[in-house]
């Protein structure tokens, strides 16, 4: 069994239940007996990830929506839990706990091991600030980030040869 939000467990009752007076019915008594709420759930599952994976807030407040969890709700969760964490720290673990092995400084020499790491940063949730900063310290190319991240972003344009 695995926690719910609120939505994704009315979600689930709504398929099984035999009439949506029903799923209100259990919605309501759920919620009188203080077993659903999604406060305690987005705090809950921040502190979890935060501990377990050692994601980054955006990672989590991602998820977090993709769960069903009203935006204020897992913004408010979010800040709480993060609020005290050191970003750079956290990088740094999570760069040798995926790395482990190798010496990341020869490692991210080459340049698409390098790309590599900053995606697999952005996508664990850090900012692209705090992940190039953190990668510089193993990599003279890590700036050539900052132009990497901004093509990300930008739409394809048609080349003047075109």
């Amino acid at each position: 069994m695995r926690a719910y939000s609120a939505r994704e467990l009315e979600r689930k009752l709504r398929l099984r239940s035999e009439s949506p007076a029903a799923t209100a019915d259990v919605m309501t008594k759920l919620r009188e007996y203080s077993l659903l709420d999604d406060k305690r759930f987005a705090e809950v599952y921040a502190q979890s990830r935060l501990e377990s994976q050692g994601l980054g807030a955006s990672r989590v407040l991602r998820d977090l929506r993709a769960r069903s969890v009203p935006a204020d709700v897992a913004n408010v969760a979010v800040g709480d839990v993060y609020a005290e964490t050191n970003e750079q720290e956290l990088i740094q673990k999570y760069l040798e706990r995926k790395f482990r092995g190798k010496n990341l400084r020869e490692y991210l020499s080459e340049e698409k091991h390098l790309a590599s790491a900053f995606r697999r940063l952005r996508t664990a949730g850090f900012g692209s600030g705090a992940s190039i900063k953190a990668l510089r310290r193993f990599a003279d190319k890590a700036s050539e980030l900052d132009d990497m991240d901004e093509d990300e972003g930008a739409e394809p344009s048609a080349s003047p040869e075109d």
